[in-house]
């Protein structure tokens, strides 16, 4: 399954807000928990999902250092704490019980954001590469795209055509634009292939197969409905 939210915990909604937003605006998907036993709710249910976790130490119910312990059980998914202390002992105990990196509240938003990048490509797992359309994920660095978690085969053919048509959503794309973006004016058929190749596509994506739409005179379009 493909790795791809970040799960955010904090007992202020105000601070979950602030940091969705700007996550989102990078094409992350976000999680969120407002407390720590929440925190383990969401991570186990969802644990296939997470790439990252900003985690708040000083919560209700249950601090992050107790969140982080559990995780870390079963877990080795980047930490980052978030946290208005700043003495070395406590981050200290922190790297021993595997926080990847502190942030001090108050934080830059953008320089937030740019550390989870910076994390998540060090780690392997920079998301930005990776995004979601209703359900059928794309991993442009991996070539590959999973419906509802599982992994759909597809030619190379296939995955650009799918790809330019998702790059292109609620656009309506002529067979002559698609055949000159996808085949890259190299082919000299019939722009009938462009139908075989979409049947094909809807055919692999299974339900969300709905989503490429015909219109009719015209082209196909990419909708999510």
């Amino acid at each position: 399954m493909n790795n791809s939210s970040i799960l955010v915990v904090d007992d202020e909604a105000r601070m979950r807000k602030l940091i969705k937003d700007f996550l989102t605006q990078k094409d992350f998907p976000v999680l969120e928990a407002e407390d720590g036993e929440k925190a383990l709710e969401v991570f186990e249910e969802k644990k296939n999902e997470i790439s990252l976790i900003l985690l708040d130490v000083m919560m209700p119910k249950l601090d992050g250092w107790s969140v982080l312990r559990k995780i870390r059980q079963e877990s080795k998914v980047p930490v980052v704490m978030l946290t208005a202390r700043g003495e070395e002992n406590d981050e200290l105990f922190g790297f021993e019980l595997g926080v990847d990196e502190y942030i001090s509240k108050p934080f830059s938003p953008k320089i937030l954001v740019a550390r989870v990048q910076a994390i998540l490509k060090r780690t392997g797992k920079d998301e930005s590469q990776t995004k979601d359309y209703g359900g059928i994920v794309i991993d442009q660095a991996g070539r590959t795209v999973t419906v509802d978690g599982k992994q759909v085969e597809m030619s190379l053919r296939e995955y650009e055509l799918l790809k330019y048509l998702v790059d292109n959503e609620n656009i309506a794309l002529s067979r002559d634009k698609i055949l000159n973006n996808v085949w890259n004016y190299d082919y000299y058929g019939d722009s009938r292939t462009i139908d075989s190749h979409i049947k094909k596509i809807r055919h692999k994506l299974g339900k969300k197969g709905k989503y490429i739409q015909t219109m009719r005179g015209v082209g196909y379009k990419f909708e999510i409905k």
